[in-house]
């Protein structure tokens, strides 16, 4: 899972698989969600991110993870 964040339009893009989307829904104003050709969930997107949530930190919880990159 990837997140980018785009300044330029304040939206942050939730990469949950690295395919392209074959359909976005609007769940509710400012939130969309990319599916797959099979319906399933590729990302999220939230339009103005910075005024939705807080971007200063990042934590995960009991994430199996097996690499941290930041760039």
């Amino acid at each position: 899972m990837k997140l980018h964040y785009y300044p330029e339009t304040d939206s942050l893009y939730m990469e949950i698989k690295p395919i392209p989307g074959a359909e976005t829904i609007e769940v509710t104003e400012g939130l969309n969600v990319d599916l797959d050709a099979d319906g399933r969930v590729v990302g999220f997107d939230i339009d103005q991110a910075s005024r939705r949530l807080d971007l200063r930190t990042l934590e995960t919880e009991a994430l199996p993870l097996h690499s941290v990159k930041a760039g």
